[in-house]
């Protein structure tokens, strides 16, 4: 890792961006696959670039997270391109109108409101985005996977005074719909049971973000852990000359205990 000495200057931070929208530039005149993309051809690789970096953030790791914030900065610049072409907009009028709309919503540093903490901050936020003409949950997009959505749905709505006053009172709910889940699934409604399968997932993502669990990352640490342990059952199972399928569940959970030492 750099030391703050090492870190580029600001001239040698604008001249590298300067170089990659002259790169820019240079590919959609000269390269074949470059000059055919669109926004909507490149929206589905944009969304892989994200989850390619959410990986990286999610290993720790400097220089993975450094090489995939540069994909992802190749498809900004792409998209201003574009922009550019059709005469919308370009890099520039992203980057101002991110600076006034940045200016605009942190009006305790660029102005004279006081907070107190980073609630104060996200509460100021959310009123501001109102006083834009937008509804709470404006901006929440809709191709947003379903845990994530619930998680932003939540945070927005408490931003205005929508939660629960005290966070133990969510297991009262979770308890809840636990128990209608159950009834559903006695009742044999599969429409039904979907539904409260649908609440009772809310309820345990809401009881996350209020104990300060971000439901996503946590899943996927349980996933990968899971898949750490399976792999670990999987190749002992083969070193006794056998197949997952001939040991008995109880042989397997003996492994699967064993796995647990190597986390």
């Amino acid at each position: 890792m750099k030391k703050p000495a090492e870190m580029n200057t600001i001239d040698e931070k604008l001249n590298a961006f300067r170089e990659l929208l002259d790169i820019m530039d240079e590919l959609r005149k000269k390269c074949p696959w470059d000059r055919k993309q669109t926004n909507e051809t490149l929206r589905n690789l944009t969304i892989e670039e994200v989850y390619e970096l959410a990986d990286a953030i999610l290993k720790n790791n400097p220089a993975e997270i450094k090489n995939e914030l540069g994909d992802l900065m190749l498809h900004i610049v792409f998209y201003a391109k574009i922009g550019s072409e059709n005469n919308d907009f370009d890099m520039g009028d992203v980057l101002k109108s991110l600076t006034k709309k940045l200016i605009y919503r942190h009006p305790h540093v660029f102005g004279k409101t006081v907070v107190q903490d980073h609630e104060d901050v996200k509460k100021n936020w959310e009123e501001l985005k109102m006083r834009e003409g937008n509804g709470v949950l404006t901006g929440v997009p809709n191709s947003l996977p379903a845990m994530i959505k619930a998680n932003r749905i939540q945070e927005k709505v408490r931003a205005v005074g929508f939660d629960w006053e005290e966070k133990s009172q969510i297991w009262n709910k979770v308890r809840e719909e636990l128990n209608e889940l159950q009834r559903e699934i006695q009742k044999g409604d599969q429409h039904n049971v979907e539904s409260e399968f649908g609440d009772l997932f809310f309820s345990l993502i809401n009881a996350s973000r209020l104990y300060g669990i971000d439901p996503e990352t946590a899943l996927e640490k349980t996933n990968r852990k899971f898949i750490k342990r399976f792999n670990y059952l999987e190749k002992k199972t083969l070193a006794k000359g056998k197949r997952l399928k001939e040991m008995t569940l109880d042989q397997m959970n003996k492994i699967w205990d064993q796995a647990k030492d190597y986390d």
